[in-house]
């Protein structure tokens, strides 16, 4: 008789989240839509003047050179490449074949060249400072996205991601402050993330309750708890309550000192680290490992995992409260890195961003981390176009991030599926 530690995979586990649907147009119509506007800013949109992007710091093994270039003829060579590798994405999707990855990529690194070039005429990119912030400004969302993806690879829909993230931050702060600990803080963060999730669980799990539902109420709920708090504890008590000591910037010898990827890399706090662990951890316990075998089966058919004798609501409780943990360490980078005490709502819905870099990623922790830090890097790039004096107006700099959101999910990510049996609850027998 198979045990679970012998256990076959139930059809379809090993690529729950990865199935494709038949080949749709949407990637190769969203490539042209985004051509499209690269060509109205070479034709009508002109701006004179040269654009500098700076490569290196000062503390870097050798110094790379400034590459300067002219506005308006980078412009127009990437509107030309765009378009080829537009018109290259239509031959495969006419030839039956999905939109590769690495085109997508390719597209999006070129098209953000031409752009800069265009937004910063007359100006100097630092771009060592535009990479590293965007790694710093994605931390919390990749922690959520990591628990998002543990939560739903279970079969657990994850919507409480921003609560997650609003409550760890809150704890960090508070209880970073009375134990003047960071680690304290980070230690709490995780443990109210945690709360969080056995509170999604105690719903989704043992009593059946919609899971969307749920999450949405935990995130309202977690929004007032904190406001209250914060009005009626922590800002009666700032300096006792609400002033938390932050992790300072920690350099890796040697690595730190390589040009461009040094600085961006290695030159930063200990959550950019845990958070570069965090990511492997939880690709190896999913996909190497019999607890992350066990989850999957859990996820895409808990009947046949039952029935070779994984305690299937078991498993998705152990793991609820694993991503939450894990989410609530990316709420503790907005109190112990970013800023210097708690305030209201300041997550700002980043847990929803979350999971739409969890559906971008197609339920895969490696994929949901870049899709994350892809939502970090247009956060970034909003605030140091405002400060470049850029001309694209201050309310789609606001909105930049959120529109990166919804293109790449609604054009990008194609047609995949979640795990069998993410959102369904499990009644045995």
């Amino acid at each position: 008789m198979s045990t679970t530690t012998d256990m076959p995979v139930p059809a379809n586990v090993e690529g729950a989240g990865t199935v494709e649907a038949p080949v749709t147009w949407k990637a190769a119509v969203m490539l042209g839509v985004v051509s499209l506007a690269m060509a109205y800013l070479a034709l009508f949109e002109q701006r004179d003047g040269e654009t500098t992007f700076r490569l290196a710091t000062a503390n870097d093994f050798f110094e790379l050179p400034e590459v300067t270039v002219s506005a308006n003829a980078a412009v127009g060579v990437v509107t030309l490449a765009l378009i080829a590798m537009t018109a290259f994405a239509a031959y495969l999707t006419y030839r039956g074949r999905q939109t590769s990855l690495w085109l997508v990529g390719v597209f999006s690194v070129v098209a953000m060249i031409g752009f800069l070039a265009w937004a910063a005429a007359g100006e100097t990119v630092p771009v060592v400072g535009l990479l590293a912030g965007s790694i710093t400004l994605a931390v919390p969302l990749v922690f959520g996205a990591l628990g998002g993806v543990l939560g739903e690879r279970a079969g657990v829909v994850n919507i409480a991601i921003d609560g997650q993230l609003l409550f760890g931050a809150f704890a960090g702060a508070m209880f970073g402050t009375l134990l003047a600990s960071t680690w304290g803080g980070l230690v709490a963060a995780m443990l109210a993330g945690a709360v969080v999730a056995l509170l999604l669980g105690f719903f989704a799990i043992t009593y059946y309750v919609q899971q969307v539902i749920v999450g949405v109420v935990l995130n309202v709920l977690i929004i007032g708890v904190t406001s209250f708090l914060f009005s009626q504890v922590m800002a009666e008590n700032p300096d006792t309550l609400n002033s938390p000591p932050h992790f300072s910037r920690i350099t890796i010898p040697l690595l730190g000192d390589i040009p461009l990827v040094g600085p961006v890399l290695f030159r930063q706090t200990i959550l950019v680290y845990l958070m570069y662990v965090a990511v492997a951890v939880v690709y190896f316990a999913l996909f190497r490992t019999k607890w992350g075998l066990r989850v999957r089966a859990v996820g895409e058919h808990p009947k046949a995992a039952d029935t070779v004798g994984i305690k299937v609501n078991r498993t998705r409780y152990t793991t609820l409260l694993i991503a939450g943990m894990v989410a609530g360490a990316g709420g503790a980078t907005y109190t112990l890195v970013s800023v210097p005490q708690f305030g209201r709502e300041m997550t700002g819905g980043a847990g929803y961003i979350a999971l739409a870099a969890v559906i971008f990623g197609r339920w895969h922790p490696i994929r949901a981390t870049l899709a994350a830090l892809l939502f970090g890097f247009a956060t970034n790039l909003s605030g140091v176009l405002s400060v470049l004096g850029s001309p694209v107006p201050s309310q789609f700099m606001l909105m930049l991030p959120y529109v990166v959101t919804v293109v790449a999910v609604a054009g990008l990510v194609g047609h995949s599926r979640p795990p069998a049996a993410d959102g369904i609850p499990y009644r045995k027998g």
